[in-house]
Protein backbone atom coordinates (compact mmCIF):
# COMPACT_ATOMS: atom_id res chain seq x y z
CA UNK A 1 0.00 0.00 0.00
CA UNK A 2 1.40 3.42 -1.04
CA UNK A 3 2.63 5.78 1.67
CA UNK A 4 3.75 3.13 4.09
CA UNK A 5 7.11 1.27 3.92
CA UNK A 6 8.43 -1.24 6.33
CA UNK A 7 12.14 -1.19 6.88
CA UNK A 8 13.94 -3.52 9.27
CA UNK A 9 17.48 -2.86 10.37
CA UNK A 10 19.58 -5.24 12.43
CA UNK A 11 22.16 -3.87 14.87
CA UNK A 12 24.61 -6.30 16.29
CA UNK A 13 26.48 -3.96 18.67
CA UNK A 14 25.51 -1.94 21.74
CA UNK A 15 26.58 1.27 20.01
CA UNK A 16 24.12 0.58 17.26
CA UNK A 17 21.35 0.08 19.79
CA UNK A 18 22.06 3.51 21.36
CA UNK A 19 22.07 5.15 17.96
CA UNK A 20 18.78 3.52 17.12
CA UNK A 21 17.20 4.87 20.35
CA UNK A 22 18.38 8.39 19.49
CA UNK A 23 16.77 8.14 16.09
CA UNK A 24 13.48 7.07 17.76
CA UNK A 25 13.53 10.10 20.08
CA UNK A 26 14.14 12.40 17.14
CA UNK A 27 11.22 10.88 15.28
CA UNK A 28 8.92 11.33 18.29
CA UNK A 29 9.84 15.01 18.57
CA UNK A 30 9.08 15.50 14.85
CA UNK A 31 5.55 14.27 15.28
CA UNK A 32 5.92 10.53 14.68
CA UNK A 33 6.60 7.70 16.98
CA UNK A 34 8.68 4.84 15.74
CA UNK A 35 7.56 1.59 16.93
CA UNK A 36 10.63 -0.28 17.89
CA UNK A 37 10.20 -3.94 17.63
CA UNK A 38 12.88 -5.85 19.41
CA UNK A 39 13.32 -9.25 18.20
CA UNK A 40 15.76 -11.57 19.85
CA UNK A 41 16.97 -14.19 17.52
CA UNK A 42 17.33 -17.72 18.60
CA UNK A 43 20.75 -17.71 17.14
CA UNK A 44 23.76 -17.23 19.35
CA UNK A 45 25.10 -14.21 17.47
CA UNK A 46 22.97 -11.87 19.74
CA UNK A 47 21.68 -9.86 16.88
CA UNK A 48 18.58 -7.68 17.59
CA UNK A 49 16.05 -6.63 14.97
CA UNK A 50 14.18 -3.24 15.12
CA UNK A 51 10.99 -2.34 13.21
CA UNK A 52 11.40 1.29 12.22
CA UNK A 53 8.09 1.62 10.35
CA UNK A 54 6.70 5.03 11.33
CA UNK A 55 3.23 4.89 12.81
CA UNK A 56 1.20 8.06 12.32
CA UNK A 57 0.06 9.52 15.59
CA UNK A 58 -2.43 12.30 15.99
CA UNK A 59 -0.34 15.22 17.02
CA UNK A 60 -1.40 17.03 20.10
CA UNK A 61 -0.03 20.10 18.44
CA UNK A 62 -2.72 20.05 15.73
CA UNK A 63 -4.06 23.59 15.68
CA UNK A 64 -7.63 23.67 16.80
CA UNK A 65 -10.25 25.24 14.65
CA UNK A 66 -10.03 28.95 14.98
CA UNK A 67 -12.36 30.24 17.63
CA UNK A 68 -15.01 32.45 16.20
CA UNK A 69 -13.97 35.97 16.66
CA UNK A 70 -16.19 37.82 19.04
CA UNK A 71 -18.40 40.04 17.04
CA UNK A 72 -18.04 43.62 17.96
CA UNK A 73 -20.85 44.61 20.21
CA UNK A 74 -23.01 47.38 18.79
CA UNK A 75 -21.78 50.73 19.85
CA UNK A 76 -23.92 52.35 22.47
CA UNK A 77 -25.28 55.62 21.24
CA UNK A 78 -25.26 58.19 23.93
CA UNK A 79 -28.73 59.51 24.61
CA UNK A 80 -29.09 63.19 23.86
CA UNK A 81 -28.65 65.28 26.90
CA UNK A 82 -31.87 66.90 28.04
CA UNK A 83 -31.88 70.62 27.56
CA UNK A 84 -34.36 72.97 29.17
CA UNK A 85 -35.91 75.46 26.87
CA UNK A 86 -36.62 79.00 27.93
CA UNK A 87 -40.28 78.13 28.11
CA UNK A 88 -39.62 75.25 30.51
CA UNK A 89 -37.43 77.45 32.65
CA UNK A 90 -40.18 79.99 33.03
CA UNK A 91 -42.47 77.41 34.61
CA UNK A 92 -40.76 77.91 37.92
CA UNK A 93 -41.73 81.55 37.93
CA UNK A 94 -44.90 82.76 39.52
CA UNK A 95 -47.62 83.20 36.98
CA UNK A 96 -49.68 86.33 37.07
CA UNK A 97 -52.93 86.84 35.29
CA UNK A 98 -52.97 89.41 32.57
CA UNK A 99 -54.55 92.62 33.74
CA UNK A 100 -58.08 93.02 32.56
CA UNK A 101 -58.98 96.31 30.99
CA UNK A 102 -60.84 98.51 33.40
CA UNK A 103 -64.36 99.24 32.30
CA UNK A 104 -64.88 102.75 31.24
CA UNK A 105 -66.92 104.67 33.77
CA UNK A 106 -70.36 105.29 32.49
CA UNK A 107 -71.58 108.77 32.85
CA UNK A 108 -74.49 108.85 35.21
CA UNK A 109 -77.40 110.83 34.05
CA UNK A 110 -78.20 113.35 36.66
CA UNK A 111 -81.45 115.14 36.64
CA UNK A 112 -81.23 118.62 37.91
CA UNK A 113 -83.60 119.27 40.71
CA UNK A 114 -86.60 121.20 39.49
CA UNK A 115 -86.76 124.73 40.68
CA UNK A 116 -89.81 125.58 42.78
CA UNK A 117 -91.34 128.78 41.41
CA UNK A 118 -94.34 128.95 43.66
CA UNK A 119 -95.81 126.91 46.51
CA UNK A 120 -98.87 126.96 48.70
CA UNK A 121 -101.80 124.98 50.06
CA UNK A 122 -105.32 124.66 48.75
CA UNK A 123 -108.12 122.20 48.24
CA UNK A 124 -107.89 119.58 45.46
CA UNK A 125 -110.52 117.34 43.90
CA UNK A 126 -110.65 114.98 40.93
CA UNK A 127 -112.77 114.46 37.82
CA UNK A 128 -113.08 111.55 35.42
CA UNK A 129 -115.54 112.80 32.77
CA UNK A 130 -114.84 114.99 29.80
CA UNK A 131 -114.14 114.81 26.09
CA UNK A 132 -111.70 117.63 25.43
CA UNK A 133 -109.38 119.60 27.69
CA UNK A 134 -108.95 123.39 27.49
CA UNK A 135 -105.76 123.04 25.39
CA UNK A 136 -107.55 120.82 22.84
CA UNK A 137 -106.35 117.40 24.02
CA UNK A 138 -108.61 114.42 24.53
CA UNK A 139 -109.17 114.00 28.21
CA UNK A 140 -107.59 110.83 29.62
CA UNK A 141 -108.58 110.02 33.23
CA UNK A 142 -105.61 107.60 33.48
CA UNK A 143 -103.01 110.25 32.59
CA UNK A 144 -101.26 112.35 35.29
CA UNK A 145 -102.78 115.67 34.40
CA UNK A 146 -104.68 118.45 36.21
CA UNK A 147 -106.74 121.60 35.67
CA UNK A 148 -105.79 125.03 37.08
CA UNK A 149 -107.45 128.41 36.68
CA UNK A 150 -104.45 130.52 35.64
CA UNK A 151 -101.21 128.49 35.30
CA UNK A 152 -99.84 128.15 31.74
CA UNK A 153 -100.51 124.90 29.91
CA UNK A 154 -97.86 122.19 30.29
CA UNK A 155 -96.71 123.66 33.63
CA UNK A 156 -95.51 120.93 36.02
CA UNK A 157 -96.97 120.99 39.54
CA UNK A 158 -95.98 118.67 42.38
CA UNK A 159 -98.94 117.84 44.60
CA UNK A 160 -98.36 116.34 48.07
CA UNK A 161 -100.83 114.86 50.55
CA UNK A 162 -99.57 116.08 53.94
CA UNK A 163 -101.58 113.38 55.72
CA UNK A 164 -99.46 110.52 54.35
CA UNK A 165 -96.54 112.26 52.59
CA UNK A 166 -97.42 110.85 49.17
CA UNK A 167 -96.89 113.11 46.19
CA UNK A 168 -97.50 113.16 42.42
CA UNK A 169 -96.33 115.47 39.65
CA UNK A 170 -99.02 116.50 37.16
CA UNK A 171 -99.09 118.51 33.93
CA UNK A 172 -101.59 121.35 33.55
CA UNK A 173 -103.68 120.87 30.39
CA UNK A 174 -107.12 122.10 31.46
CA UNK A 175 -108.96 124.88 33.33
CA UNK A 176 -110.78 124.58 36.65
CA UNK A 177 -111.99 123.87 39.23
CA UNK A 178 -114.76 126.41 39.51
CA UNK A 179 -115.51 125.83 43.21
CA UNK A 180 -114.35 128.19 45.91
CA UNK A 181 -111.46 126.96 48.03
CA UNK A 182 -110.13 124.62 45.42
CA UNK A 183 -107.17 125.42 43.15
CA UNK A 184 -106.55 122.05 41.50
CA UNK A 185 -108.75 119.49 39.82
CA UNK A 186 -106.71 116.30 39.35
CA UNK A 187 -107.38 113.45 36.96
CA UNK A 188 -108.72 110.33 38.60
CA UNK A 189 -105.32 108.51 38.26
CA UNK A 190 -103.37 111.44 39.79
CA UNK A 191 -105.75 111.75 42.76
CA UNK A 192 -105.62 107.96 43.41
CA UNK A 193 -101.81 108.18 43.70
CA UNK A 194 -101.94 110.32 46.85
CA UNK A 195 -105.30 109.38 48.38
CA UNK A 196 -108.37 107.25 48.06
CA UNK A 197 -110.90 108.44 45.49
CA UNK A 198 -113.58 107.78 48.08
CA UNK A 199 -112.43 110.92 49.90
CA UNK A 200 -113.47 113.07 46.96
CA UNK A 201 -111.49 116.17 48.02
CA UNK A 202 -108.68 117.09 50.44
CA UNK A 203 -106.27 119.82 51.30
CA UNK A 204 -102.92 119.47 49.49
CA UNK A 205 -99.64 121.26 49.31
CA UNK A 206 -98.59 122.27 45.82
CA UNK A 207 -95.27 123.39 44.28
CA UNK A 208 -95.07 124.97 40.84
CA UNK A 209 -91.92 123.62 39.17
CA UNK A 210 -89.91 125.57 36.66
Amino acid sequence: MAGKHSRTRIFSSPAGIVATAAVGVALAVGGTVGAVQLASGSDQSGQTAFDLTPTPVASSLTPSSPAPSASASPSVTASPSATRSQQAASRGKERTSSPKPKPKPTAKKTTAAAKVLESGSCGASFYSDGQLTANGESFNPDALTAAHKTLPFNTKVRVTNPANGKSVTVRINDRGPFIDGRCLDLSRAAFATIASVDVGALTVRYEVLG
